[in-house]
Parts: C-alpha cells; sequence; structure tokens
C-alpha cells in the first residue's frame, strides 16, 4: 500500500475544480481544501474526508481513494447545491488529470448524500468518489 500520491490526487482534483467554468459560475472562487475563517459565501465546495485502502498489486503499489467533495449552502431549499454538486461532478468524471506523483487509473463517482447540516440552517450534499491511484515509484 502506498499513501504517498494522496497530496497530489488533493491537488489535481482541487485545481480542477478551480478550473472548471460551470462551478465557478455558481460558486465563483469558493472552492477550498480546508473552509477559511471568516465569514464564507452561501454556497461553496469543500474537499473532505479521505478513506484509502491498499490496491497494490503484482505490477505496483496502489491505493483506492474514497475521496469526499462536500457542497454547502445557506439557501433554504437544495436547488442550489444540487446545481454545484451537478457541476462537481460534470468537471471530475472523465476528466484528465495529470498528478504530480502517481498515475489516476480512474475516478468513479460512488454516492451522495443531501442533508441539513446539525448547526444552522445549513444544506450539505457530500459527494463520494472512488479514485484509484498507482504510484510510478
Amino acid at each position: 500500500m502506498t499513501y504517498a500520491v494522496a497530496a497530489a490526487l488533493q491537488t489535481a482534483v482541487y485545481t480542477r475544480l478551480a478550473a472548471d467554468p460551470a462551478l465557478a459560475a455558481l460558486v465563483g472562487a469558493a472552492i477550498y481544501d480546508a473552509v477559511p475563517a471568516g465569514t464564507l459565501p452561501p454556497l461553496y465546495v469543500v474537499i473532505g474526508n479521505e478513506d484509502v485502502r491498499d490496491a497494490s498489486d503484482k505490477t505496483g503499489s496502489g491505493a483506492d481513494h474514497a475521496l469526499a467533495i462536500n457542497v454547502l449552502s445557506e439557501a433554504a431549499g437544495f436547488a442550489g447545491a444540487k446545481a454545484a454538486a451537478g457541476a462537481v461532478c460534470d468537471a471530475l468524471l472523465d476528466a484528465p488529470m495529470t498528478l504530480t506523483r502517481g498515475t489516476l487509473v480512474s475516478l468513479n463517482f460512488t454516492k451522495a448524500k443531501a442533508a441539513r447540516t446539525t448547526t444552522g440552517n445549513m444544506r450539505q450534499i457530500t459527494l463520494i468518489f472512488r479514485a484509484r491511484v498507482a504510484d510510478d515509484i
């Protein structure tokens, strides 16, 4: 197993989301890998938790990353958050991504959960993607 490709994968995902014009039309530059201090915009995207499992085989080291992307909205309904979540999917699925270490073998959507947060009136959609990476080193 290797976790060595995790930072490169996160950077590639962030870069891809930040460069997507359809997502930018909905959230602007409000795409974070850590929620900043201070006042937040009414709709934003955060790279969330990650669960990694070994995917090494005879050909080399690799890992399966279950990567969460969170869309948060202070709107009364889910429509805006769902539009942004759809744009996240469109930006990531079938998109070529070059990693600074390793190779992205595949990136697939696995599930989503839409819910009201336990604090305040925020709406949150958590998208889970499965990324298979191989370490070329």
